[in-house]
């Protein structure tokens, strides 16, 4: 008796806010404002699709706070025939639709697109250079499949090739290394966590893209926290399990940062910015060679196998060959921007557990001394300076 007592109190405050809600929008001035005002309206055009020549897709989302009616489309400043799916014209709140327009769209060309509401609200979308999406066929998902392993799985791969040179190195110099990985990580958690902002920009308002930023992030940070004090590792990170799973945390933050580096280059190309496409494999090429290093640092005093070690660099480069075929075949903003987010937060809570592996091997609480300042310094010159070989 108690205990239901105890849950009426609990519920009896959430049933009179919705009794308030109820009463504020059926009988509060709502109408009036709406009668008064032009409503508030919002369209958000995710990608524009060219299929096939002569025609254009354009993916659009309704993130306003009201219902939204598409009139009239133009392109190029000339008003342009359509039909939109669903096939009403009206998108109600958060729906998505796709508008299809058959205009003869010519190849290498730039085009404007601009929809036109019932209210007299325009929203433009640019496509820079107009060429023919990939299709979901063989030749596209190889193409795009291996431009991902140049990009990422390969260079990783080659960067584990450093493990046998750091297993000969004097505790002194490991964790100068160490001290590298943790400058590497700084700066690709800064980059993903740039990343996550700039695409939140481009979420329609009603879904929240810093929100989402904010809450994938404190998810990264809260799981991490949690695996990391289950055992064996909370016991001692500096036992060989406790190093392979801190390598196996690296991987794992520079995997879902990896992923956006597909999404670049897959983008990239879809679009038919072909040059822009090849500077950014060679630029992640050589920038990610530096990550299999990172990777293969905490194990350096291990007798890592072969196929543990195959594993790690699967799991940091393979997420870019997902990343060039998401981006260069759809693109869904809210989710890429969750997903940035919690790369971010992932490198974020590897970044503290690999500085409490040195503090470990140093038996002291005291991190900055010359070997572990100058790794890190070193670490973010190296990210910062073969970053300047990815033309954004």
């Amino acid at each position: 008796m108690a205990k239901m007592k105890n849950w009426f109190w609990g519920l009896l405050p959430l049933v009179l806010l919705a009794l308030l809600l109820g009463v504020f929008l059926t009988y509060g001035p709502l109408g009036l404002f709406q009668s008064s005002f032009a409503p508030v309206e919002e369209l958000t055009i995710d990608r524009a699709v060219l299929p096939r020549p002569h025609l254009i897709i354009l993916e659009i989302t309704n993130g306003g706070p009201s219902a939204v009616t598409v009139s009239q489309v133009m392109v190029d400043d000339a008003i342009w025939k359509f039909s939109i799916d669903p096939s009403s014209k009206t998108i109600p709140r958060l729906g998505r639709s796709r508008i299809t327009i058959p205009y003869p769209w010519v190849e290498g060309s730039q085009h404007e697109v601009t929809l036109l509401t019932s209210t007299g609200l325009t929203f433009t979308h640019e496509i820079p250079i107009a060429t023919t999406s990939p299709q979901m066929d063989f030749t596209f998902i190889s193409t795009f499949a291996l431009l991902g392993v140049y990009a990422g799985l390969l260079p990783v791969l080659l960067g584990l090739l450093f493990y046998p040179f750091l297993k000969e190195l004097p505790r002194g110099w490991l964790n100068f290394f160490l001290s590298l990985t943790v400058g590497l990580l700084a700066f690709l958690a800064l980059d993903t966590l740039e990343e996550a902002i700039e695409t939140a920009q481009k979420v329609a308002t009603a879904f929240q893209g810093i929100a989402i930023v904010g809450c994938g992030v404190a998810l990264a940070l809260i799981s991490l926290s949690y695996l990391s004090h289950k055992k064996p590792i909370r016991s001692d990170k500096s036992s060989p399990e406790g190093r392979y799973w801190i390598s196996f945390l690296i991987a794992v933050g520079i995997g879902l940062h990896n992923l956006g580096e597909g999404l670049a280059i897959g983008s990239a190309y879809a679009i038919g910015e072909i040059a822009l496409g090849a500077f950014l494999v060679v630029g992640f090429t050589l920038h990610n060679l530096t990550e299999g290093l990172g990777i293969v640092a905490p194990i350096a005093r291990n007798r890592a196998s072969l196929q543990r070690l195959l594993l790690l660099g699967s799991i940091a480069g393979l997420p870019t060959v997902f990343g060039a075929l998401i981006g260069g075949f759809t693109y869904n903003p809210v989710w890429i921007t969750f997903f940035f987010a919690i790369g971010a937060g992932a490198i974020l809570g590897v970044i503290y557990e690999v500085a409490q592996l040195v503090l470990d091997q140093e038996k002291s609480r005291h991190w900055a001394n010359s070997y572990n300042v100058v790794g890190f310094l070193m670490g973010l010159a190296i990210m910062y300076v073969t970053g300047l070989l990815v033309i954004a």
